[in-house]
C-alpha cells in the first residue's frame, strides 16, 4: 500500500498567468509522456486572482514526479518558474500552510520536505529562487 514519507517540491519552469496550466500539464503528462494522469498530487497555480490547491493524483495513488522515488513520496507543483522569478508571497503563505497540513496528516517530520533537486543533479526543483530550507522552516514554524 502506498503511504508517502516524504513530500518533494516541484516548479514547472513555466510562466504562471490567470489562466489555469494545471490541464496543460496533465496533457503533457498523459498524451507525451504516455502516464494515466498527471504525476503530480498537487499543484499551487494563480487561478483568476488568487491562488488555489489543484488534485492531481490521489494522496493513497503512488505518482510520478521523481524518477526512483515515487513509491513513497507526494509531489508538489508550484506553477511558475522560480529560477528566474521569486515566488509570489501568497503562493509561498498557502504552500506552507498546505504542507504543514500535510505533514501533521501524514506524521511527516518537515526534514523530509524537500526539492526535486535533492534527488537529481539535472533538477533545479522547485527552482533556484525558491529556498527549501526557507520554506521547511516556514513549515516548521506553523506546525509548532
Amino acid at each position: 500500500m502506498f503511504k508517502p514519507e516524504i513530500i518533494i517540491l516541484h516548479h514547472s519552469l513555466t510562466d504562471d498567468s490567470k489562466t489555469v496550466s494545471w490541464n496543460a500539464i496533465r496533457q503533457y503528462h498523459t498524451n507525451t509522456n504516455g502516464w494515466s494522469g498527471i504525476g503530480y498530487h498537487f499543484g499551487i497555480e494563480l487561478v483568476g486572482d488568487h491562488y488555489e490547491i489543484l488534485t492531481g493524483r490521489m494522496m493513497n495513488e503512488q505518482g510520478a514526479h521523481t524518477h526512483d522515488h515515487n513509491h513513497n513520496t507526494l509531489g508538489i507543483c508550484f506553477i511558475g518558474n522560480y529560477d528566474d522569478s521569486d515566488v509570489p508571497p501568497e503562493m509561498w503563505q498557502l504552500g506552507v500552510k498546505f504542507v504543514a497540513s500535510l505533514c501533521q496528516m501524514l506524521n511527516i517530520d518537515n526534514r523530509y520536505v524537500l526539492g526535486h533537486r535533492d534527488f537529481t543533479t539535472i533538477k533545479s526543483c522547485p527552482g533556484e529562487k525558491f529556498s527549501v530550507i526557507g520554506f521547511r522552516t516556514d513549515v516548521q514554524v506553523l506546525m509548532h
